[in-house]
């Protein structure tokens, strides 16, 4: 059963795009993603929400995500969150089994 979260981060005058875009150019990111169990680490900038970033971060287990939050990282990514003085809102989400009677409203 993998794991999804959605992590909502919130600032001031740029400073969630700012977070976004030093995550990205420092390659602390691109570490993420090479994390063993990390299916998906990526950045969405919401429409109706200048001062928001969104991250979806997937993740094959909880074992996978328990490994990621205890790495060193962790510590980067904290001062990285100071910096830029963002408040977070987090929804946590586990997939299910192929339901086959979802895939009739699922156009592919």
């Amino acid at each position: 059963m993998s794991l999804t979260v959605n992590l909502y981060y919130t600032g001031q005058n740029g400073s969630a795009k700012a977070f976004m875009q030093e995550m990205e150019q420092s390659g602390i990111a691109a570490k993420i993603r090479q994390e063993e169990g990390n299916l998906r680490y990526d950045y969405f900038l919401p429409a109706n929400d200048p001062e928001t970033v969104l991250l979806i971060d997937s993740w094959e287990n909880q074992a996978a995500i328990d490994k990621h939050h205890a790495s060193s990282m962790m510590q980067d990514l904290a001062k990285l969150r100071e910096k830029y003085d963002l408040h977070m809102h987090v929804e946590r989400f586990t997939s299910l089994d192929d339901n086959p009677a979802d895939e009739k409203f699922i156009r592919k």
